[in-house]
């Protein structure tokens, strides 16, 4: 059997139940045979296309569905959108790397789904199992995830109660250090980010007056259809990170998929650089490869945020922020989809001021005024 590290489970934890839905007789034999290797989780069914998913969701109504983007007679889409209407369930979409299923995934994400897993060699993947570790985490997580659809709530069957208890600290935790005039906005998010990030971006004026820097745990391929469908909704400018990008006032720039991003220069000079070294905490990109370098060019001049997403990647680079005088905001686990990233940083004793999500655009963008 095989044990997942990152998620923190329960002791009397339910078992966790599975639905897979692919219209591949091989990539739901895969998929199922990954995750029964797992203690606690169990595949209840498999289905062919979404018709028959929604059938066996109807009849088993399972804890968590990993959802193929790409089906015939009804594709993952419009599977998932009658999913989270009818029978509310994390779901985790399974997606293969090409720009159309990079572009569905992210619209299934703001959606409702909950996370994603990209097939590594398109619609049928021999080597599945190489993101054997990620889908089971991922399908983990989505047990305990709260679900980001107002007046959609998830069964709370098989979910974590330390990642749903409400939150004893909230509001400012400890005061800024005096003397700080921000220059930068760097962030941090996971599972659970992009709709949390696309909540929070078009929350912004388009006169922010502070460029944004965003570590979004993310696969190569997706993450230009994310920047850019941002952009398309957002008042300020989003781009995906890239060598030499100058930051500016009103730029948010995203890590791109599969790289570190990494600031250079100093206050007054500050571009983007792109690292290809070895995951950190086993994610590529890193916020902590990020917040260190953050610290490193800039100093303490910063303002942090660490959002929805297990594990505790984040913590280490805040950390070093913190140090050096940085305001560090932590979202708090009412809003989380997964309360681990946050909760770490609380843990550690970094955050300044906790708050719900959809508090959080409005309380940046005071502090960043006030203290200019």
């Amino acid at each position: 059997m095989t044990k997942v590290t990152g998620i923190r489970q329960p002791k009397n934890m339910k078992e966790i139940r599975v639905l897979v839905v692919d219209d591949s007789s091989f990539m739901r034999k895969v998929i199922g045979d990954i995750l029964d290797e797992v203690p606690g989780i169990s595949v209840v069914a498999r289905a062919r296309d979404g018709i028959d998913g929604l059938a066996k969701v109807e009849s088993l109504r399972p804890d968590v569905i990993t959802l193929d983007v790409e089906m015939p007679r009804k594709n993952g889409i419009d599977t998932l959108r009658e999913i989270m209407d009818r029978f509310p369930t994390p779901v985790i979409m399974v997606s293969s790397l090409t720009q159309s299923g990079a572009t569905i995934t992210m619209q299934a994400l703001s959606m409702g789904a909950v996370d994603f897993v990209a097939k590594p060699s398109g619609t049928i993947s021999l080597n599945m199992r190489e993101v054997g570790d990620e889908l089971r985490q991922k399908v983990l997580a989505a047990a305990y995830a709260k679900s980001v659809l107002p007046g959609k709530p998830f069964p709370l069957k098989a979910r974590d109660p330390e990642s749903v208890r409400p939150s004893v600290s909230r509001g400012i935790i400890k005061p800024p250090m005096p003397g700080s005039r921000p220059k930068l906005v760097c962030i941090a998010s996971s599972t659970g980010g992009p709709q949390a990030l696309q909540r929070m971006l078009t929350a912004l004026p388009g006169d922010f007056p502070l460029p944004i820097v965003i570590a979004q745990h993310m696969p190569k391929g997706f993450t230009a259809s994310f920047a850019s469908r941002l952009d398309d909704l957002c008042s300020i400018d989003v781009k995906e990170g890239a060598e030499g990008i100058r930051l500016r006032p009103g730029l948010a720039v995203i890590a791109p998929g599969g790289y570190h991003m990494v600031i250079r220069g100093g206050p007054k000079d500050m571009t983007i650089g792109l690292s290809d070294s070895p995951p950190v905490l086993s994610v590529k990109p890193s916020a902590n490869v990020l917040f260190s370098s953050v610290a490193d060019a800039i100093g303490g001049d910063v303002v942090a945020v660490i959002l929805t997403g297990m594990g505790r990647d984040g913590t280490d680079g805040a950390q070093v922020l913190s140090s050096k005088g940085a305001y560090v905001f932590g979202e708090a686990p009412e809003t989380c989809v997964v309360y681990g990233m946050p909760r770490s940083a609380m843990e550690a004793g970094v955050i300044n001021e906790q708050l719900p999500l959809h508090d959080m655009a409005g309380a940046l963008n005071r502090f960043v005024r006030e203290k200019r």
